[in-house]
């Protein structure tokens, strides 16, 4: 398995060190992209009545494996797509673009049916021939427009437009007696078949509108139309009036609803700032609070401090040399003439007998 792996990664590699067209090499044989003629895409394409074919060389028709390995640029392969292309849409334009690009080198030519042959056969359209016309005329893919296309393909009509191949998409489509009315081109080999764009078409656009017509016609209504115009009646077009008026009145309410929702969001928004901030600031607060008054806090220091001091200024002063646990002794030659108890203090200004014979004693001492 791994060899198989390695094989198929070095041939890829070749590939893209090859120059060649999209990444090819000489040996893969594919076609080279001759530049499309371009129309289509500066101007609107002719109409097929209005050009004129050389009839005097003979006109062969290409088979298809021929027109895949591409033809001459001066010999592009004839490739012919009808419809009704009714409110012309981009599932129109991408059948064109596929159609326009089957060939390397492709010649795009678009039938489009008449009002006539449409309505009799098909049904009533929105669009007459001359804005089909006009529109399949500017889309870029188209080369040439055929005016009044026949509904079923004739040997006569591919012969004298020169026709190669039919494009169009593969589901059988069964109209004016024929389960398939692209049968006999399927069974001559002249069929390229190209891929439906899912999701759009004329019957869709057109169910949308009658799905929704009351919406369309106040629309136009309010744009200017009268209700003659559009096929109202006088009583259709107060409703409508009627019912225009209403919805601005529930769009006022509805506006206004929404620009009170968006007050009250902001309100309620800030409030929960506040109450954030609040939060913020009462837990800042409580903190200070505990570090200030707490049991451990800065007061409790202080007051400490605070009395330590005060105790300290209060208490008598000591000399640096006397102990505060044991009292001065007195002196040897100092003797109390009376009891060794301390006296009560005189007063000021006067002083006692014992303190004056004290001091005499110690005066006939000294003598």
């Amino acid at each position: 398995m791994e060899p198989q792996n390695t094989t198929k990664l070095s041939s890829r590699k070749r590939r893209k060190d090859v120059l060649g067209p999209n990444g090819t090499t000489d040996e893969d044989c594919l076609p080279t992209k001759i530049a499309r003629h371009m129309t289509g895409v500066s101007e609107p394409a002719p109409f097929s009545d209005e050009l004129q074919i050389d009839y005097s060389k003979p006109y062969k028709r290409v088979t298809m494996e021929v027109a895949k390995m591409g033809t001459p640029l001066e010999r592009p392969v004839r490739v012919y797509a009808d419809g009704i292309f009714d409110l012309f849409h981009s599932g129109h334009a991408r059948a064109l673009m596929q159609a326009k690009n089957l060939f390397p080198n492709t010649y795009l030519i678009v039938g489009v049916c008449s009002d006539e042959l449409t309505h009799n056969l098909k049904g009533f359209t929105v669009m007459n021939e001359a804005e089909r016309y006009d529109a399949v005329q500017h889309c870029r893919y188209v080369d040439e427009v055929v005016r009044n296309a026949p509904w079923t393909l004739t040997p006569e009509f591919l012969e004298d437009h020169r026709i190669d191949f039919v494009a169009h998409d593969d589901i059988p489509y069964s109209s004016a007696g024929s389960d398939d009315v692209y049968k006999h081109i399927k069974d001559a080999g002249m069929f390229a078949p190209t891929q439906r764009t899912e999701g759009i078409s004329t019957s869709d656009i057109i169910t949308r509108i009658v799905r929704d017509y009351d919406v369309y016609v106040r629309r136009n209504l309010q744009r200017g139309y009268t209700a003659k115009e559009l096929n109202v009646s006088f009583i259709n077009e107060k409703k409508y009036n009627l019912q225009e008026r209403v919805d601005k009145v529930k769009k006022k309410v509805k506006d206004v609803e929404e620009k009170s929702k968006e007050f009250v969001q902001k309100v309620e928004e800030k409030s929960i700032d506040l109450i954030q901030k609040w939060e913020e600031k009462s837990r800042e607060f409580i903190g200070n609070f505990l570090e200030m008054f707490g049991p451990e806090g800065a007061l409790k220091h202080m007051l400490k401090e605070g009395k330590g001091r005060m105790l300290q200024a209060i208490s008598p002063r000591q000399s640096p040399s006397s102990s505060p646990s044991r009292e001065r002794s007195p002196s040897p030659s100092f003797r109390w003439p009376f009891s060794t108890k301390s006296s009560p203090p005189a007063s000021p200004g006067r002083r006692s007998r014992s303190s004056a014979a004290a001091y005499d004693i110690s005066e006939d001492e000294e003598d």
